[in-house]
């Protein structure tokens, strides 16, 4: 019995001694460890995961170097060995501030959504459910800024099929052109002098008849003259002094229809060839080779419109129209590369279904101004005034473009489209006169014998 004690007692202390004292360290830092005597012998099971440093007789230094689980036992002078259970763990203060603020702004931008994380500053794992798509993308975008990589598993609903939009626009061309013209012919009929002269920018009076006194008339071409003649001295004079307006019109009306998100383009114009120049390396230098490229020019129209979470079109819209202008062209070996005389404009306006928007302002002034003289006489000084005429024509144009946005979709596959009708001529054509006529001129079938049951007369 009393062996028996004497080995529980043996039991008792070895499992005592085997609890040993539990000591948590974090990756990086360490602890002193102090004794009332001396130490005989330091001993560490895994030297990788904490290590033990004797810096004094009584005092010893444990590093965490890694994390897990280890065993230090320490021998001190007169007494039995002491056994300390290390446990290393990572630093998580830096990672519960990450998920602090990530939380924070999560919920103060995503206030409708459930949206759960995990991970840590390489890796996050982004799951729940969300409103939208956007708002996933828009979760995503924040994690992104905490995390190198974010691995999306957030659930959203169906998508909604996209809408479509069809875009009415109308691009108009106001010209404001004032053309002013001023000329004059001078002529003499009278019995001395015979003649008469003219800038030659209008047609003179003719002189086609003649009346009973012998002195001819005179025929006016353009009623817009001005007449003066005296007949006692036979000699008259024409003068015209025009101004002119013309008026707007219309240059594209296009009717497009796109996808909420996508772009759509309109061209009412053409592309016109020029020539570029690059050199190409041979086996005696470099030669210059032409080769020939497009430009577009006419009507252009490019524009994307989305759909806002209120119901409104958000319609980035670039109008531009541009025109072949040869007054400013250039020539390079021999070809003639014509200049583009262009007005465009870049906007982005919020729209509702049917509102309109117009774009103006984009004006072209020119000033074109020819001058006509009589050879000789319109090179006198002071006097060739007279026989000098001009004329300016000013060019101002301004574009404006007018934009209409509305929501369409297509007809069911039951519904035929409505065509245009055809119209119907007031009077019938040769051909239709013809065939009434033939279907006029035609007998009806006749029929021939007996009609049904006959009672033969007795």
């Amino acid at each position: 019995m009393m062996l028996r004690s004497i080995a529980l007692l043996i039991i008792v202390s070895a499992s005592a001694a085997d609890v040993g004292r539990q000591v948590s360290l974090i990756v990086g830092k360490g602890e002193l460890i102090q004794f009332g005597n001396d130490l005989i012998k330091v001993v560490v099971a895994e030297p990788k995961i904490a290590d033990a440093v004797v810096v004094s007789p009584r005092d010893v230094m444990v590093t965490a170097k890694s994390v897990g689980h280890t065993t230090l036992v320490i021998w001190e002078t007169g007494s039995t060995p002491v056994r300390y259970e290390i446990a290393v763990v990572t630093d998580t203060s830096e990672l519960d501030h990450m998920h602090a603020t990530l939380a924070g702004e999560l919920k103060a931008a995503l206030p409708d959504a459930s949206v759960q994380f995990s991970g840590n500053a390489e890796t996050l794992v982004l799951t729940g459910k969300a409103g939208s798509g956007d708002q996933s993308k828009k979760a995503e975008a924040i994690a992104s800024a905490h995390s190198k990589k974010v691995v999306n598993m957030i659930q959203v609903p169906p998508a909604a099929e996209p809408r479509q939009i069809m875009l009415s626009v109308k691009f108009a061309s106001v010209d404001r052109t004032a053309l002013s013209q001023l000329g004059f012919n001078l002529f003499s009929r009278n019995g001395v002098t015979i003649g008469s002269t003219s800038t030659q920018q209008f047609t003179g009076p003719l002189f086609s008849q003649l009346n009973n006194g012998g002195t001819p008339a005179a025929n006016v071409s353009n009623p817009l003259n001005l007449f003066l003649y005296r007949p006692d001295l036979g000699i008259g004079l024409t003068l015209q002094a025009l101004l002119q307006q013309n008026l707007a019109q219309i240059l594209a009306e296009p009717n497009l229809i796109v996808l909420e998100g996508s772009e759509a383009s309109f061209l009412a114009g053409g592309q016109f060839p020029y020539p570029t120049i690059t050199s190409t390396p041979t086996g005696s230098g470099i030669a210059p080779v032409v080769t020939i490229q497009f430009k577009k020019y006419g009507v252009q129209l490019n524009f994307t419109p989305t759909i806002t979470s209120s119901g409104a079109i958000n319609l980035k819209v670039k109008p531009e129209v541009s025109t072949l202008d040869y007054t400013n062209a250039v020539t390079v070996d021999g070809f003639q590369i014509p200049a583009l005389s262009s007005r465009s404009a870049e906007t982005e306006v919020n729209l509702r279904d049917g509102e309109s928007f117009a774009i103006a302002g984009l004006i072209d002034n020119r000033v074109t101004q020819i001058l006509n003289k009589v050879p000789g006489l319109g090179d006198i000084p002071i006097l060739g005034q007279l026989f000098r005429s001009r004329s300016t024509e000013k060019t101002s144009t301004e574009l404006v473009v007018v934009v209409t946005p509305h929501f369409v979709k297509p007809l069911p596959a039951s519904d035929k489209p409505k065509m245009p009708d055809i119209v119907v001529p007031f009077l019938p054509s040769v051909e239709e006169r013809k065939a009434a006529k033939d279907n006029k001129d035609k007998k009806k079938p006749e029929f021939v014998g007996p009609r049904g049951h006959q009672v033969p007369n007795l």
